[in-house]
């Protein structure tokens, strides 16, 4: 079983596009912070910022040489996040190809076996049988005559 804080710790890390560029740049090699911070658009603390949150996520590495930092990926730490996609895509594919066979089937079971004829064009729309209008409420008050329009006031209404 993967453990989901490990997992929810990868995949949050792994969140951001800032996050995945500092990955992808160390899986070509170990850089040092300020070589991961070169090609970004973002300052050297912001840079920081997320180092340390790959570093919570176990997805990187770091270590001093003096006072130089130096950041290697931890490929190991991507194995439970490979796993859990690894699981729930060939849940997928498996139920997608189910589904495939399915309509595959119903497809062949309705293809006629000879051209039917096509159905008659429509040339024209149905009648539609007129719907008796009543008038609204308010009119049909409004032609009974004077006086019957009158607001009445409600009790919980009080005038301020």
């Amino acid at each position: 079983m993967v453990n989901s804080h490990s997992l929810d710790a990868a995949f949050s890390a792994l969140s951001d596009p800032s996050r995945r560029a500092i990955l992808a740049r160390l899986a070509r090699s170990e850089r040092t912070v300020g070589e991961l911070a070169e090609p970004l658009p973002m300052s050297l603390p912001a840079v920081s910022k997320h180092l340390r949150i790959l570093e919570q996520a176990g997805l990187v590495a770091a270590s001093r040489e003096g006072r130089t930092r130096r950041i290697r990926l931890v490929p190991a730490a991507l194995a439970p996040a490979q796993d859990w996609i690894a699981r729930h895509r060939a849940f997928w594919e498996e139920s997608l190809d189910a589904l495939a066979l399915y309509l595959e089937r119903a497809r062949a079971s309705k293809e006629p076996t000879e051209k039917s004829p096509d159905p008659p064009a429509r040339t024209s729309r149905p009648a539609r049988s007129p719907t008796p209008r009543r008038p609204l409420p308010s009119l049909a008050r409004a032609r009974a005559g004077p006086g019957t329009l009158r607001r009445k006031s409600s009790p919980a209404r009080q005038p301020r």
